[in-house]
């Protein structure tokens, strides 16, 4: 796993906030599934952060299959950072996007996350079988994090 790329957007018309410890602000993690589930929960986590005045980062674990060098991924980091600028400025508060690379997409979240975090997620909900996103937030859940589930309609 390598940190690709760590930057800060503030929301448009805003003012950045003042500079804190890490450790006195509360972090909200949002885990990026696919685009349209997780514009969903930074909705949600925005409003979220800004009643419990907590900044928000968006993960993005890059998966890249093991015939490929980690470090040359078949999408171009340059374009992973811009996307992700894009999706990052529609948060009305502070976000900050990680964009990892990776072999595996559990291992990798559970070794940037610190314990008892707070993890909002998005996603397709299904009662007979059990999607892609709903296996990762029952795993979370199991590595000891609080997880928001928000469900896409």
């Amino acid at each position: 796993m390598s940190l690709a790329v760590e930057r800060i957007f503030v929301p448009a018309g805003g003012r950045p906030a003042r500079p804190e410890q890490p450790e006195q602000k509360l972090n909200i993690s949002v885990v990026f599934t696919s685009v349209e589930p997780t514009l969903l929960a930074l909705k949600e986590a925005a409003t979220l952060a800004s009643s419990l005045t907590a900044r928000l980062t968006l993960l993005v674990p890059q998966v890249v299959p093991y015939p490929v060098p980690l470090e040359s991924p078949s999408v171009p980091k340059e374009f992973n950072e811009h996307r992700f600028r894009v999706i990052a400025s529609r948060c009305r508060v502070e976000t900050a996007v990680q964009i990892y690379l990776c072999r595996d997409k559990l291992q990798t979240l559970t070794s940037v996350l610190r314990p008892r975090s707070i993890v909002v997620l998005g996603g397709r909900k299904r009662w007979w079988w059990p999607t892609n996103e709903q296996l990762l937030a029952k795993q979370l859940q199991r590595a000891g994090h609080e997880v928001i589930f928000k469900e896409m309609e």
